[in-house]
């Protein structure tokens, strides 16, 4: 068994580094999460018996049921339903998994798998997009939700989608009127006019993924909800093939529902024994995505760090980070996230009320009032004011535009000083930082 050091000892550095950076620390429950994830060795699968919810231990340390009502009612909407030859399971993913942590998340990301039983892996992927097409349709849009985008298929061949050169073989996003006809067009290299299929690109799922704009009426918030499926085919013999060619790890999912465990416990058995250290090699290339290159976002690479330093032994470092995301500043990373929501709630067609989004604005105005102070404040709040302007009047889609891009611009580059500021105070992950963008 891997020996770790103690508890103690990781806490006395990180309390250290906390009161020189700023940063507030609960000792007590940094020392309680340092023992347990010292304890934590192996992919050892945890069932909560009280709310029957399940996952990888380490993913369960960070999962609090506070919201979970909130999250299933989600489920419902985003997520499939088994079916005769259909087996799923559902699961919360990113900051949403990391709910006693992540005080300010961004998005609503969930992840589900999809084993599909026929008797040819054709029928299968025919199926899936049976599946994702109704999916999409019976969720266009309603008083609590909007469809965005379905990510399906892949380019068969170049084309030009507006001002966008999509490549061959690139995930194709698709929208709702492009959804209901069943079909996308765009120009060839030529110029010519191309048209590509649904039923088309059937045979190459690739990347699936489904986005909704979600409004709570009871909490007045409205988020930015998404369903990354992972599809599998079960053949006549029992064996399971991936859609995509990978089978997902699972060690940053909460599943919903504990009569998902038999489907989940039969799909896992065929993870890769390499799944964890590749799928902490697939982190740090994101890492050094959003730390090497423009635009930087270090709130997200920060996410990433966590997920990297606590599935890698580095425990000092991880529990240093569950203390970031729970600073005041932290607020602004959701902010920047829910400003996108509020103008694709508010774009035409969409149900969602006008109170529910105005509401969603003022607690935004609210979060930016408690976090900052001088010229910064000032300047965000004015933007804030001119968006909620936009809301109330009609044909304001260009000014609200403005008002949300100038907003989360601003917004992210505060986000990224204080991340950025937080985590180079460490010397440990200032010099994984470096390596990261070395590296590139």
């Amino acid at each position: 068994m891997t020996q770790h050091p103690t508890p103690g000892a990781d806490l006395d550095r990180i309390l250290a580094s906390a009161r020189r950076l700023g940063v507030e620390l609960d000792e007590a429950d940094a020392l309680q999460w340092l023992g347990a994830m010292a304890a934590a060795d192996g992919d050892e699968l945890v069932v909560d018996d009280a709310t029957g919810v399940f996952g990888h231990r380490v993913s369960m340390l960070d999962f609090s049921p506070e919201d979970l009502a909130h999250f299933r009612a989600v489920g419902r909407l985003v997520g499939f339903d088994d079916a005769p030859g259909v087996e799923t399971a559902l699961a919360l993913s990113g900051s949403a998994a990391q709910s006693k942590i992540q005080t300010y998340p961004g998005d609503c990301d969930y992840f589900e798998r999809v084993n599909i039983i026929a008797p040819t892996r054709e029928e299968a992927c025919r199926r899936l997009a049976v599946l994702m097409r109704e999916k999409a349709l019976a969720t266009l849009t309603g008083e609590t939700y909007r469809l965005i985008e379905v990510k399906f298929g892949n380019y068969p061949r170049d084309l030009r989608r507006g001002e966008r050169l999509c490549r061959g073989g690139t995930p194709i996003p698709w929208k709702p009127d492009e959804i209901q006809a069943g079909r996308l067009r765009g120009e060839g290299p030529g110029g010519e006019e191309v048209e590509v299929t649904w039923d088309e690109v059937a045979l190459d799922p690739g990347w699936c993924k489904l986005d909704w704009v979600v409004a709570d009426p009871v909490r007045r918030q409205v988020a930015n909800a998404s369903n990354m499926l992972d599809v599998t085919w079960e053949a006549p013999d029992g064996s399971i093939t991936p859609l995509d060619g990978y089978l997902d790890p699972y060690f940053q999912e909460v599943y919903l529902e504990a009569e998902s465990v038999p489907v989940f416990s039969k799909l896992a058995r065929h993870v890769s024994p390499d799944a964890l250290a590749d799928y902490v090699a697939q982190l740090e290339r994101e890492v050094r995505k959003y730390v090497a290159h423009e635009p930087r976002n270090y709130g997200k690479a920060a996410k990433r760090m966590y997920n990297v330093f606590r599935l890698s032994g580095r425990y000092e470092e991880a529990a240093f980070l569950r203390e970031l995301f729970d600073e005041p500043t932290a607020v602004l990373y959701q902010v920047h996230a829910v400003l996108r929501t509020v103008e694709e709630a508010a774009e035409p067609g969409s149900a969602i009320s006008l109170d529910t989004l105005l509401a969603q604005v003022d607690a935004l105005i609210l979060d930016v009032l408690r976090a900052l102070e001088g010229p910064e404040e000032e300047e965000i709040v004015r933007l804030l004011l001119q968006l909620r302007d936009t809301l109330t009047r009609e044909g304001q889609a260009g000014i609200r535009s403005t008002a949300v891009e100038a907003a989360r611009e601003r917004v992210i580059n505060l986000v990224n000083n204080f991340f950025h500021d937080k985590l180079v105070g460490l010397p440990s992950i200032a010099a994984y930082l470096e390596e990261m963008s070395a590296a590139e």
